[in-house]
């Protein structure tokens, strides 16, 4: 029930004197001001008891009825039921007071009252029906953006899972050749190789990070690339300090770059150039397109990954262009 005290404590008395003056059932000029003051508490208790059961008979009806199919049904009775009330309680009110008081008996000012409690009572029900229907609606919001909130968390740990690294078993290969032949480099190679994964065990979970968090990753994860392939591969980033303020969800760069070398052939003479940039609302990674000629084993997770992740977080979806000679994707912006 909505918490009425304010609203108790204000109409209560102001009902309590307002009614048997606008029904005309005290004439006031045959009594003291002791008596007046008598008068008055006399009907401040008959209207506490009209708005007490009123408030009764909302908590006792609201149960019974479906708050959506059978709305203006349960308004209707709860009006109904509750003026059948004010005007019983009225009414004995005002045999109490006529038979307590100088007054001549009249069926037109006990009508009177009667009406004008009757009115109050329906005003004050409809106007606790809209109070309560918009507390219900808030409430009933409330929880639908607590259950879609923890749906979206629970969709983006599920596709934050599926983000499996599958390079490390080529690292390693990298790494064993490197202990092998250039055990210098192969310290320096662990060295990233423990970076890059302490990067994904640390924000595995997390939604978005800073930008520039995830572009010290990148220069980690690109060094064993470059590495591993023989430098037959380029990145260009075109970013400034302003631009590192901006957030992305993590790892969504090594995405970008992981699918550009899936899905291109390169060589030293043909390298593949990656450009990170920066342009309006939009994050670009773009690459000079060079498809393989053979069917590659992918499962296509990747850029879909992403898009969900990006549409989970922030509403919004990545943009794919796919040109003659280039492939670019843009990143929505998050600030």
């Amino acid at each position: 029930m909505i918490k009425d005290a304010l609203l108790k404590v204000i109409f209560v008395p102001l009902l309590g004197i307002g009614l048997p003056i606008i029904s005309g059932i005290v004439t006031y000029k045959l009594y003291s001001v002791p008596e007046l003051v008598a008068a008055n508490f006399f009907f401040i208790l008959t209207s506490f008891a009209i708005w007490a059961g009123c408030n009764w008979i909302h908590v006792s009806l609201r149960p019974l009825y479906s708050p959506v199919s059978k709305l203006y049904l349960k308004i209707a009775t709860v009006c109904f039921a509750s003026a059948l009330y004010g005007g019983s309680i009225g009414g004995l009110s005002t045999f109490i007071w006529i038979k307590m008081s100088r007054e001549t008996f009249n069926w037109n000012g006990i009508s009177k009252f009667i009406a004008v409690c009757v009115a109050a009572v329906i005003l004050f029900t409809l106007l606790y029906e809209i109070l309560f229907l918009s507390k219900e609606r808030e409430i009933d919001n409330k929880i639908v953006d607590q259950l879609d909130k923890e749906r979206s968390q629970a969709e983006l740990q599920a596709l934050t899972n599926e983000m499996d690294p599958h390079f490390i078993f080529n690292s390693l290969n990298t790494l064993n050749h490197l202990i092998v032949n250039r055990p210098q480099q192969a310290h320096l190679f662990n060295n990233k190789l423990a970076q890059v994964y302490k990067y994904f065990l640390i924000n595995k979970t997390r939604e978005l990070i800073s930008l520039k968090d995830e572009m010290e990753f990148i220069d980690d994860y690109f060094f064993l690339l470059q590495i591993r392939h023989d430098g037959k591969l380029h990145l260009h980033v075109d970013l400034n300090e302003e631009n590192n303020k901006a957030m992305i969800p993590p790892c969504a760069l090594q995405v970008l770059i992981e699918n550009a070398i899936k899905h291109n052939e390169f060589t030293e003479d043909n390298p593949l150039h990656i450009k990170i940039s920066m342009n309006g609302h939009y994050i670009r990674v773009s690459n000079n397109a060079k498809p393989k000629p053979y069917a590659i084993n992918s499962t296509g997770i990747g850029l879909k990954n992403l898009s969900s992740r990006y549409r989970i977080i922030s509403k919004k979806n990545i943009e794919i262009e796919k040109g003659r000679d280039n492939f670019t994707v843009k990143l929505p912006l998050i600030r």
